[in-house]
């Protein structure tokens, strides 16, 4: 076959991703480029529309691989005060000299809930910034008559959360000419995908459900643990200051930033190849299913007496509901002796994480604060057992404080 020519194998595996792209531009509107991962596609928007050196407000209660993808981006991250109940971005709340200061505005729609995308893209076009939603836990989630992923210049999303690929992610363009211009981003960005890489993703279900048939979770943690393959002990990550100052004189670039972004997927930034695209097809095919059936959890969850107050747009189908517990360590324990692990937690928030050294402190930090040490972070699938524990636990509601009682959800509320 001649240098350049196209051969069977090639010719499925853009037919592939043609359909992938095609399923998620007729879900959201906007044309859409695949990426291995959410965080991959949030960093080539980010080098794609800012400059080095800019400012991108976002929330401190976010996965630092993504404030650790700000970073090596060459920006700064700023972060922002939020709604104490939902952790979506508090417009009000931020103040005037730091709307004037940022070049960007990066929203998390933590666990499905949706940012205040209209308020915010009113904001960033009087400001003349653009606006990046991270969609990655919020596939299915809706602002009045309109996806999250259709108010921003781009949004990334997630095809490991709601559709359960393991792999996989989308970025959505508002402005359908880039698209080649993306593609050439991510072209220079991406890692050669490998043979070896392909199987292990290809046994890696059946390992899992080995491990869950057998209950040997524990043991198998242990012993990640003990053989040193676990890239965290705790909620977050170690943010190793000097070793991650040194990577900032050499950003923009991902080689440097590779020990944090590649943080619980080692293979974020790696060409997919027809073991895992397949999977995402065979995956995203089910989504609608799936979003019916978290719909019906959230709404469960959402009634019962660790919950806030829902929003303005309805019930979502959350990612994960935030409940909002007295004691979350005993309600951990409690969920996981019935087989129920407790993931997608954010504390402390990012400030308090990375300090002023590598980040701009919010202005009002307590609502964050709260949030991330009292969120508990429930998968609506399993809604009706977490309430089952939760009731014979004897699990109290979290007291609001006084500073934070005139708070509630806005116009991105509670579920």
């Amino acid at each position: 076959m001649a240098i350049g020519e196209a051969g069977p194998g090639s010719l499925r595996h853009a037919s592939r991703l043609e359909r992938l792209e095609d399923t998620m531009r007729t879900r959201l509107g906007r044309e859409c480029v695949y990426v291995p991962s959410c965080r991959f596609g949030l960093y080539v928007a980010l080098r794609h529309w800012c400059p080095p050196g800019g400012r991108v407000l976002m929330s401190p209660v976010d996965d630092d691989v993504i404030f650790f993808v700000v970073l090596a981006a060459g920006l700064r991250p700023v972060q922002a005060p939020l709604n104490p109940f939902d952790a979506t971005i508090d417009v009000d709340a931020v103040p005037d000299e730091v709307w004037g200061s940022v070049s960007a505005v990066l929203t998390t729609n933590l666990y499905g809930n949706p940012d205040p995308a209209p308020r915010l893209r009113h904001t960033c076009d009087a400001l003349g910034i653009p606006l990046f939603e991270d969609g990655a836990h919020a596939i299915g989630s809706r602002i009045g008559d309109r996806p999250v992923g259709a108010w921003g210049e781009a949004s990334a999303f997630s095809l490991s959360k709601h559709v359960g690929a393991k792999a996989g992610g989308m970025l959505a363009l508002a402005d359908p000419g880039l698209r080649e211009a993306v593609e050439k981003t991510r072209a220079g960005l991406l890692a050669p995908g490998s043979t070896v890489s392909e199987l292990a993703f290809a046994v890696r279900p059946f390992a899992e459900a080995a491990v869950r048939g057998l209950r040997l979770r524990r043991a198998a943690w242990a012993a990640v643990r003990l053989l040193g393959l676990a890239d965290r002990d705790d909620i977050r990550m170690p943010l190793r200051p000097q070793e991650l100052a040194r990577a900032a004189r050499r950003a923009p670039g991902l080689d440097a930033h590779d020990p944090w972004v590649r943080v619980d997927m080692h293979d974020y930034r790696l060409e997919s190849g027809p073991l895992r695209l397949g999977r995402v097809e065979r995956r995203l095919g089910r989504l609608d299913e799936v979003l019916d059936a978290c719909r019906a959890g959230t709404e469960l969850l959402l009634g019962t007496p660790w919950a806030r107050p829902r929003g303005a747009y309805g019930t979502q189908p959350l990612f994960r509901v935030p409940l909002f517990v007295a004691d979350r360590d005993a309600a951990i324990a409690a969920l996981a002796r019935r087989g129920i692990v407790v993931g997608y937690l954010y504390d402390p928030p990012l400030d308090d994480y990375a300090g002023a050294e590598f980040t701009d402190p919010s202005p009002a930090p307590e609502a964050a604060r709260w949030f991330a040490r009292h969120a508990l972070p429930v998968d609506p699938l399993r809604a009706r057992t977490v309430v089952e524990v939760l009731e014979r636990s004897g699990a109290r509601p979290a007291d609001v404080p006084d500073a934070l009682c005139g708070s509630g959800p806005t116009a991105g509320g509670l579920g």
